[in-house]
C-alpha cells in the first residue's frame, strides 16, 4: 500500500521528522486560502500515487495570489500517468541550501533492510544508481539487531563532513528506520532531504510503501488508503481471487502463477512492447475467474492486444477455454487475443477454441512475438 505524500508526512510528523508547513486542498479556493495562511511564496504539489509528477507539471511554485489561482487551476483536474489529480498540498517554500537522498527498503536478494543514501538528492535514485553508482552508499541492516549507531554514522559521514549536519542526519536515519520497522514498511524514502541555507534539516518530500500483508496490524494506516481508480481495481480483483496491478503498457496479460506472470511480462518487453498489467488468476479452475480477468483488462483503454499464457496444473486449460467462450458471449472483445494453453486438458481446450477468432499458439515466445505485433497493428 503506497501512501500519498501528505499521508506519509503525517507519519513523519508523528515520528519527529521535520517537514514544511503544509495544508491539503481540494479546490482552487482552498488553495488560495491555504496559501494566505502559509505565506507567499508557496509550492503547489499534486497528490497522486505515481512518480514523475514534477516533470508532468504537477509541482509548481506560486509567488502571489494571481499565480496561485492559475497554477492550482491547472494542476487540479490534470491527469498524470492515468491518475487524475483531486488533491494538492500547499507547502511552505523552502530556501534550499543542500539536497540529499535518504531511503530504507528491502534487499530481496539478501533478505535484509538496506539504508540507501546519496548526496545527489532531488532526482531519481534509479538514475543515480545507473549513471553514478559511486554516489550511493548502501548499508545493510541485520533484522534481528535493527539499525546500530555506527551504521547511522556511516550514512551521515557519507553525506557530509559537517559534524553538526551529521548529527541531524543520524537522527533522521534512526527515525526512518523506526517507521520502516514498526509499520511493516517496504520503502520509506525522503527525496530530497534538504538543509536550508540557515542549516535546518527538512524532509521536502515523503514516500512510504507498507507491506499489504502487515496491514492487519495497522488499521490506522489502512484507513489512509486512497481509493483511486487503480487501487479500486486492485481491491476488486482481490475480492474475486485475482492478483492485479495496473501498469502503463498496451499489452494486457492474463497468467496463472506469479513466476509465469513475471516471465510473461519480461518476454513482452523483450519483443519491444510494455505490459499493461500484472494479472495472476491463481490456481483455481473456475471459468468465472477468467471472465472477471478479461472484463477487468478490457476496461483499460490503453490495451491494444491481450496475451493469455496459462500453464495448466490445478488450473485446467479447458476451464480457461470455457471461461473465454463465455466472455465472448457476454461482452464485446474489440482487441486481438493471443492464447497459449499448455498442461492439463490442453487438447480439449484447443478443440473448444478452434472455431473462435482467438489466436492460438503453442509456445510462449511465439505468443509474445505475435501479441506485440498485433498491439502495433501489424
Amino acid at each position: 500500500m503506497k501512501l500519498l505524500e501528505y499521508r506519509a508526512k503525517e507519519i513523519f510528523r508523528k515520528y519527529g521528522i521535520p517537514v514544511p508547513h503544509e495544508i491539503l486542498a481540494t479546490s482552487v479556493e482552498e488553495v488560495v486560502n491555504n496559501a494566505k495562511v502559509i505565506g507567499f511564496p508557496v509550492v503547489i504539489k499534486a497528490q497522486v500515487g505515481v512518480g514523475g509528477r514534477g516533470k508532468a507539471g504537477g509541482v509548481k511554485i506560486a509567488r502571489d495570489e494571481k499565480s496561485v489561482i492559475e497554477i492550482a487551476g491547472n494542476i487540479l483536474g490534470m491527469t498524470i500517468k492515468g491518475e487524475k489529480v483531486k488533491k494538492v498540498l500547499v507547502s511552505q517554500a523552502i530556501d534550499i541550501g543542500e539536497e540529499l537522498y535518504l531511503g530504507i527498503t528491502v534487499d530481496r536478494k539478501r533478505g535484509e533492510p538496506v539504508v540507501i543514501s546519496s548526496a545527489s538528492g532531488g532526482i531519481d535514485i534509479e538514475e543515480i544508481a545507473r549513471t553514478s553508482p559511486e554516489k550511493i552508499k548502501k548499508i545493510y541492516i541485520n533484522p534481528l539487531t535493527g539499525i546500530l549507531p555506527y551504521q547511522m554514522r556511516q550514512a551521515s559521514v557519507f553525506l557530509t563532513d559537517d559534524k553538526d549536519k551529521q548529527k541531524q542526519i543520524q537522527s533522521i536515519v534512526e527515525k526512518l528506520f523506526d517507521i520502516f520497522d514498526q509499520l511493516d514498511g517496504m520503502l520509506v524514502e525522503i527525496n530530497p532531504l534538504v538543509f536550508t541555507k540557515s542549516g535546518e534539516i527538512i524532509a521536502l518530500d515523503a514516500k512510504i510503501i507498507i507491506d499489504d500483508n502487515g496491514l492487519y496490524r495497522h488499521p490506522d494506516i489502512e484507513s489512509m488508503r486512497e481509493l483511486d481508480e487503480s487501487t479500486s481495481l486492485e481491491l476488486e480483483a482481490k475480492a474475486a481471487g485475482l492478483s492485479y496491478i495496473k501498469l502503463d503498457g498496451n499489452v494486457g496479460c492474463i497468467v496463472n502463477g506469479a513466476g509465469l506472470a513475471m516471465a510473461t511480462m519480461d518476454i513482452i518487453k523483450k519483443y519491444g512492447a510494455e505490459p499493461a498489467n500484472f494479472l495472476d488468476i491463481g490456481g483455481s479452475s473456475r471459468p468465472e475467474k477468467m471472465e472477471k480477468a478479461m472484463e477487468m483488462i478490457l476496461r483499460d483503454k490503453n490495451v491494444k492486444a491481450i496475451f493469455i499464457n496459462i500453464f495448466g496444473g490445478i488450473t485446467r486449460c479447458d476451464d480457461v477455454a470455457r471461461g473465454l467462450i463465455e466472455v465472448k458471449k457476454s461482452m464485446k472483445i474489440d482487441v486481438p487475443v493471443v492464447i497459449r494453453l499448455t498442461g492439463t486438458n490442453e487438447d480439449i481446450a484447443r478443440e473448444m477454441l478452434k472455431d473462435t477468432d482467438f489466436f492460438y499458439v503453442d509456445t510462449m515466445s511465439k505468443g509474445a512475438e505475435m501479441v506485440v505485433k498485433l498491439a502495433r497493428g501489424e
